[in-house]
């Protein structure tokens, strides 16, 4: 008797450290700051890729280093100092659009988006660097959660800066749209209008559990539950709290939900779930054969308009 339970004690040991390492993994994997090579041959990004390689105007970042913009810096609630990327209108106007950006990607990279803001819509654009990206400080990705604090202040910088008379809309790609998403449930200023959101997921829990299960035919029990207690020791937040779903039931701000047709990174059936849970003003655009991130290179002058019209709803 006394042999079976030293051996089930250490097959229990062996279990727990291997659970252990196997979470440390994927939180270096998909949470720690760094670049993350998986993205590269991902299948459920080859469409995202082949559609984003069909542009030929000057890439995002390209355009923005080509206009006079201004770096500014704030100080986190956490304590690090964050960058953002300011580019007054052509015409002088209170209309100002925060850009947010995708997962490893940078603020300058929302570079399209802040050309037709800019340069069709007369916008002030501010486009910043999220934590654990680009020049802001941070060593792990908040998947929209902690930076959807970062965007209060950064809203709060724009009304300093811009003047209390500002109408701001928020504008997000992918993670930059589970930012202005989960942004949505908090208690904003009367001077944020409108939230486009753009392939966006419903939370932090599902994304990973579809991805651990799309990459690695892995169930979501029991490693997810192990990172997402790594992911609280070391990065502050869990992976079931991170929810763009539950915020957005809390949203009171009109919201234009966009998504790709062939969205295979971000499941298509995740934007009905937001826009169904959403309880005021909403729109749904769903972009047929755009893969994940490219409904405005494949939707192209109707996204335009679609964007357009909807944020013009609610600004003078």
């Amino acid at each position: 008797m006394k042999t079976i339970v030293i051996a089930f004690v250490c097959v229990l040991v062996l279990l727990i450290v291997g659970l252990l390492r196997a979470s440390l993994y994927f939180y270096d994997f998909a949470i720690k700051r760094g670049p993350k090579q998986f993205l590269r041959g991902n299948p459920d990004l080859e469409t995202t890729m082949r559609q984003s390689g069909a542009a030929t105007e000057p890439r995002p970042a390209e355009w923005v280093e080509g206009q006079a913009y201004e770096t500014w810096k704030i100080r986190s609630r956490d304590g690090l100092e964050l960058v953002a990327y300011y580019l007054s209108a052509p015409v002088y106007t209170t209309k100002t659009v925060i850009l947010a950006h995708g997962y490893t990607s940078k603020g300058k990279d929302m570079g399209r988006f802040a050309r037709f803001y800019s340069e069709q819509l007369g916008y002030n654009v501010l486009m910043p660097d999220a934590r654990g990206h680009g020049q802001s400080e941070g060593d792990y990705i908040g998947f929209g959660w902690h930076e959807r604090l970062d965007y209060l202040q950064w809203i709060a910088t724009v009304l300093e800066r811009v003047g209390s008379d500002a109408q701001i809309v928020l504008h997000g790609l992918s993670m930059g749209a589970g930012t202005v998403l989960m942004v949505s449930g908090e208690e904003l200023p009367a001077q944020v209008k409108a939230i486009v959101e753009d392939c966006g997921y419903t939370s932090v829990w599902e994304q990973l559990s579809y991805q651990l299960h799309r990459m690695f035919r892995l169930p979501a029990f029991p490693l997810m539950h192990a990172t997402s207690l790594v992911t609280k020791l070391k990065a502050g937040y869990t992976f079931t709290e991170a929810s763009a779903l539950e915020q957005v039931k809390k949203s009171k701000v009109p919201i234009l939900f966009i998504h790709g047709s062939e969205d295979r990174f971000v499941p298509m059936e995740m934007v009905w779930e937001l826009y169904q849970a959403c309880p005021g003003e909403k729109e749904i655009y769903i972009v047929e054969g755009a893969g994940h991130g490219t409904a405005y290179e494949v939707g192209g002058p109707v996204y335009e308009q679609k964007v357009a019209g909807f944020i013009g709803r609610y600004i003078d």
